[in-house]
């Protein structure tokens, strides 16, 4: 019995859109539409073949044989870490199965630190709990990471497969090097491979070429979803929802806004997560079609932060002017690099931090060009004005506004 305390036993209006005993009105599985989620293999869409030819480059595993290393290339959204995770889940399955330990490890490299964080996150998944390794997130060196890995490897395990998301996120690739040629050069027995993740088709030229030699591996491009396949897609997970939540024409409209945009399976998703959470908090009784219009900028602009999420803060700040300029000039889209430097640096003295260089800008400017947050052209202005680089937002403005209000 609670006690009497002397609160009001009046119902909250503040916590009015939360059913009893957690109980919700619009959702069942609310899980189903995070982007994070890992589905089963019955609602996986349009990737068979990719999940057939993935599991053929690491296959040997599962028998304790060292496997294939993999480069898998494509835009956001487009089912690279869906596939890589689900073929390792069910690879370490069938090598449990047959006897044989498999290590099997994530890291998402845009939200690593560096080499060292990547590789912590990496030791810390496959150590057993009564190890006497350990893996801590600041003390030790990288070559020390290295060492601790092979040690529980050898130790625990008859092969290895990591998953290193986002690899161009890294500021080198040594990881990748170290890794591939780890049973060559004698620093541990385990036989590993490693599933490299890019969003960016070019990431083997920036590769060095020392990596190149020792990363033999296979290179698979993951297409974009079309408008059929997120259709089904987001109609394979509506049991997230509770029964006739789900106005008819949901599901079309939130593939259509994913397509719209190279076949982005996760725009879509996250569109139909924001609209089932804009409906329950609203008080509505279903999901509706106008919902993904009301949501669609909020949806966008965590979008724009999960990609930035791993930059400096200073990226931000640029980021940041160039969307003043952008707004400030409505009938313009490119900048010159000068006219962003300037208006970083008052977004600089608003926010109270000291300003960078300037060409410290500049490789901010082409890792946001990179990540195509923006997009550069270099301008040859004839005689007497000499040539100059300018830039634009790929992005809308107030998106990005509204991801720099509410980080």
């Amino acid at each position: 019995m609670p006690a009497d305390d002397g609160f009001d036993r009046e119902p909250d209006p503040l916590f009015e859109s939360v059913e009893p005993s957690g109980g919700d009105r619009i959702f069942e599985r609310r899980e189903l539409v995070t982007i994070d989620h890992l589905p089963t293999e019955d609602r996986i869409v349009g990737r068979d073949e990719q999940i057939r030819m993935i599991a053929g480059e690491i296959g040997p595993a599962v028998s304790g044989a060292p496997p294939n290393s993999v480069m898998i290339y494509g835009k956001t959204g487009s089912g690279k870490s869906l596939v890589a995770k689900h073929v390792v889940q069910r690879s370490k399955r069938e090598a449990t199965r047959r006897g044989n330990a498999l290590a099997t490890g994530y890291a998402n490299c845009s939200q690593a630190k560096g080499n060292s964080d990547t590789l912590q996150q990496l030791g810390e998944q496959i150590t057993p709990a009564d190890s006497s390794v350990t893996f801590p997130e600041r003390g030790i060196s990288e070559n020390e990471y290295f060492n601790r890995l092979w040690t529980v490897l050898d130790a625990q395990y008859d092969a290895a497969v990591f998953i290193l998301d986002e690899i161009d996120r890294l500021k080198n690739d040594d990881i990748l090097m170290i890794l591939s040629r780890a049973a060559e050069s004698g620093s541990v027995s385990t036989p590993i491979g490693v599933i490299a993740i890019s969003n960016k088709i070019n990431y083997r030229d920036q590769m060095s070429e020392r990596t190149k030699s020792s990363f033999g591996h296979t290179e698979y491009v993951f297409d974009p979803y079309d408008a059929t396949q997120l259709r089904e897609i987001l109609a394979n997970r509506t049991d997230a929802f509770k029964a006739g939540t789900l106005e008819d024409g949901v599901i079309p409209r939130a593939a259509a806004l994913g397509a719209k945009e190279h076949g982005d399976a996760r725009k879509a998703m996250r569109l139909l997560r924001y609209a089932g959470d804009y409906a329950k908090n609203n008080g509505a009784d279903m999901v509706r079609e106008e919902h993904l219009l009301e949501v669609r900028a909020s949806a966008e602009a965590e979008r724009l932060r999960d990609l930035v999420s791993g930059l400096p803060s200073h990226s931000r700040h640029v980021l940041n002017g160039l969307a003043a300029l952008t707004k400030q000039n409505k009938e313009r889209q490119w900048f010159r690099t000068t006219q962003i430097i300037d208006a970083y640096e008052r977004v600089c003295r608003k926010e109270g931090v000291d300003t960078l260089t300037k060409d410290r800008v500049r490789q901010l400017l082409k890792e946001l060009a990179f990540l195509e947050v923006t997009e550069n052209r270099s301008n040859h202005g004839g005689k007497g004005t000499g040539s100059y680089k300018e830039h634009r937002l790929m992005w809308d403005a107030e998106t990005v506004s509204r991801m720099h209000s509410r980080s």
